[in-house]
């Protein structure tokens, strides 16, 4: 799931933790973590499992390995926070976006998930207006507009390439948008090994019923995958948490289209898929509006009209 602007740029600067370059390389190593992780719950859902017993298992393993950084850095108080509510919802919004996202891959091809999964960065720009009071130019929306264009060249609605579960990779944009947006805002106050906590807890904590009702014992097989898919989520968690804390999100957002690139490679080297004529021209126009919205922040904010 692709990463885009973050709309919490109202929240002053602190110079001492900016560093884009090294951002920048979290950045491009998370895409490909992300894009693991979404190839990993494929297999997976193709071994029979359930996505719910899939999201909650790795999520089982994941709250371990946090368990246990927590108890290493425990003088560092790392559950201290003066935004509990803040945290519980990016947890829930972050394993929504997960399940969403998982049943969406189960039945379309990973590059086509991807390439609709672009559409967060705009979600993001509309969102700002009415939560964040960001003023929003005709520019800017206009691209969000072209954007959605995108989006339609990738979903055909009324044609025989249409599936419903094409809605299921925005449904986990919108809700992954707003992670984003929460992770920024709370740069300045929350260490990364907090927000890390709080959010794998109460993820967990929320699809934990869900998952329990469809469990069934994994074979060796899918425990191997299982564990693949806890070791690249954990790893995507905390570089992505890491990233947006020292640098703004509109200074990362081009380097999140990489994503297409993984998922086109690992399409192409597992399931012999690519994508078909349409569906790159969605991705294109998707990501160009998403650089058109980041362009036209930069320029904003060197303070040209």
């Amino acid at each position: 799931m692709t990463l885009a602007r973050s709309a919490a740029q109202n929240v002053p600067a602190t110079p001492s933790l900016d560093r884009p370059g090294l951002a920048i390389l979290l950045v491009l190593c998370t895409t490909l973590m992300f894009v693991t992780m979404d190839a990993t719950a494929k297999l997976l859902t193709q071994t029979g499992m359930a996505p719910e017993a899939i999201i909650t298992i790795r999520f089982s393993i994941v709250a371990t390995v946090v368990l246990c950084l927590v108890l290493y850095h425990w003088k560092d108080r790392p559950l201290a926070t003066t935004k509990p509510r803040l945290h519980v919802l990016r947890g829930v919004l972050q394993i929504g976006a997960a399940t969403a996202f998982v049943y969406g891959v189960r039945s379309l091809p990973l590059e086509t998930a991807t390439s609709i999964s672009f559409v967060s960065p705009l979600f993001i720009t509309a969102l700002s207006v009415p939560f964040l009071k960001e003023k929003v130019g005709p520019r800017r929306w206009a691209a969000v507009v072209l954007g959605f264009c995108g989006v339609l060249l990738i979903l055909r609605p009324g044609s025989d390439s249409f599936q419903w579960a094409m809605l299921l990779p925005m449904l986990a944009s919108f809700l992954w948008a707003n992670t984003i947006i929460i992770t920024r805002a709370m740069r300045n106050t929350e260490k990364a090994l907090t927000v890390l906590a709080w959010s794998t807890y109460a993820g967990f904590a929320a699809v934990l019923p869900f998952g329990i009702s469809s469990f069934v014992w994994p074979n060796t097989e899918q425990w191997l995958l299982l564990f693949a898919l806890a070791a690249c989520h954990l790893a995507a968690q905390s570089l992505v948490i890491r990233a947006y804390m020292m640098a703004s999100a509109s200074v990362l957002a081009p380097f999140s289209y990489s994503s297409l690139v993984w998922a086109t490679l690992f399409g192409l080297m597992i399931w012999g898929s690519i994508p078909d004529a349409m569906t790159a021209a969605g991705a294109l126009v998707l990501a160009g509006a998403g650089l058109y919205v980041w362009w036209r922040e930069r320029r904003l904010a060197d303070g040209a009209e």
